[in-house]
């Protein structure tokens, strides 16, 4: 079991760090210039959004959400494990169209939005900092299809220095720097801006008690999963003999206890029917 860190340990490639860091509207645009290889004239952070829980998102979010003065919709999160973006990507992209339209915006005049995804990885293994994300035609390559949706990854194992910005390779080194290495000097105002705020957030007793706060949240909604994972698991196997009945459904739905679980599991394997199962485990 990896030991968990304190808050003190963490880098901005951590999830929460990134969050805290980013939430602060001139580091977010200055992120977002680098990224995106444009002006932006300034950004405002939706913190209700970004950071912590939200139940309209099931759970945790620690993306960070933000808008121009000219309504352009930008959603960055910080990745460190492979996992399906494109279809995360996706996911984003849509639910920030649908706030726009449920707040009363009609489709033509939806604004340009941005997914930035920052990976300390290579999610493509092209060896590419920075990855665009265009639209064509099959039929007509040369032919953009223009949507307003906008998707950039990020990487820190990049290899075409010479293809990117000089400051944007600078942040991405700093951004995969283990914790005594990310404290040094990479000759970068905006790094050492960061590095600024990281030394504040870390010496912010608030912070680290929201911190704390989210991960006994984390270790609860993993926990979760695990309970909703092996409810599903003994719907399936209960399945095979029939259609299982409301009632017992129900029965199983409010066991919470994982052990209790695992033992109705097993018990479900070894019976060879519903009302065998039902008179076994006395639910």
């Amino acid at each position: 079991m990896t030991e968990r860190k304190t808050l003190r340990q963490l880098t901005l490639k951590d999830n929460f760090l990134f969050a805290a860091v980013m939430s602060e509207p001139e580091n977010c645009k200055q992120l977002l210039e680098l990224a995106l290889g444009i002006a932006v004239d300034h950004v405002e952070v939706d913190t209700e959004k970004s950071i912590v829980y939200h139940p309209q998102y099931k759970g945790i979010r620690l993306d960070v959400f933000a808008r121009d003065g000219k309504g352009t919709r930008f959603n960055v999160e910080m990745q460190v494990a492979g996992q399906p973006l494109e279809r995360r990507c996706r996911y984003y992209h849509s639910q920030m169209d649908m706030d726009l339209l449920l707040s009363g915006v009609p489709y033509g005049e939806l604004p340009d939005s941005y997914v930035v995804f920052l990976c300390d990885f290579d999610p493509f293994l092209l060896g590419k900092y920075r990855y665009t994300v265009k639209h064509v035609f099959a039929e007509d390559g040369s032919f953009r299809y223009e949507d307003g949706s906008h998707t950039i990854f990020l990487s820190t194992k990049g290899k075409n220095e010479k293809e990117v910005p000089e400051a944007l390779v600078r942040f991405l080194k700093f951004l995969s720097a283990e914790e005594a290495e990310s404290r040094g000097d990479f000759g970068d105002d905006y790094v050492r801006r960061l590095q600024l705020t990281i030394r504040r957030i870390k010496s912010d007793r608030e912070m680290g008690e929201r911190y704390m706060l989210f991960e006994e949240m984390l270790k609860d909604e993993r926990a979760e999963g695990r309970t909703e994972g092996a409810q599903e698991m003994l719907f399936g196997l209960l399945a095979v003999y029939g259609e299982v009945p409301a009632d017992l459904r129900e029965r199983i739905s409010s066991v919470k206890d994982i052990a209790v679980l695992r033992q109705l599991l097993t018990k479900a394997a070894q019976v060879k029917s519903i009302s065998e199962f039902e008179s076994v485990t006395n639910l």
